[in-house]
């Protein structure tokens, strides 16, 4: 996180608005640099890992119902400790392959940290390239259940970035990141 000596945005005041397993919303009441203040609302979430498990110049992806967007999109595999639970980053990332795989991963290689949603939220993501996969069976949570699984190859993944199929932000900036760790720019 790059922190600022002198931000422009000062917090009065905060109140927590709701908290669930997965979410917080605050209500911060702030004040800007020019005096006037405001409301800000912050969603705090546990920060998460991404998956890029890759064989045979591929990658495996997943897609379950996404009920706030009304649809299905194919992404990396991705989540978080549930219940604001606590581990490392690689810890999670071998979690959530497997549980939303089933694959086990020989190796992990750490690609970069990002910040997910800057804007509103403090969250970031950690994003792994997974290779010497084994497959296993997925232990998929509850609200996984309708999850799929699948394996395209690298020039069917970009495809589906151009087509909409792929709409997640983190899957497509993880790529980028892929691209530039090949290019030996990461």
């Amino acid at each position: 996180m790059s922190e600022v000596d002198d931000p422009p945005i000062r917090r009065l005041s905060t109140r927590l608005v709701y908290r669930n397993e997965w979410l917080a919303v605050h209500e911060d009441r702030i004040e800007r640099q020019d005096g006037s203040e405001g409301i800000y609302s912050v969603i705090e979430r546990p920060d998460f890992a991404l998956v890029m498990a890759t064989e045979n110049d591929g990658f495996h992806l997943v897609d379950q119902y996404r009920y706030p967007v009304r649809g299905r999109y194919w992404e990396f595999p991705q989540g978080c400790f549930p219940d604001w639970g606590v581990g490392t980053q690689e810890e999670l990332a071998r979690a959530e392959l497997a549980e939303e795989t089933g694959l086990r991963a020989g190796a992990l290689r750490h690609l970069g940290h990002m910040l997910a949603w800057h804007g509103a939220s403090p969250q970031a993501c950690d994003v792994f390239v997974a290779t010497d996969l084994t497959p296993g069976p997925p232990d998929r949570e509850p609200s996984e259940q309708d999850m799929r699984h699948r394996w395209v190859t690298r020039r069917e993944f970009e495809r589906m970035i151009r087509d909409g199929e792929i709409k997640d932000n983190s899957t497509v900036a993880a790529y980028g990141l892929y691209l530039l760790a090949e290019r030996g720019s990461a």
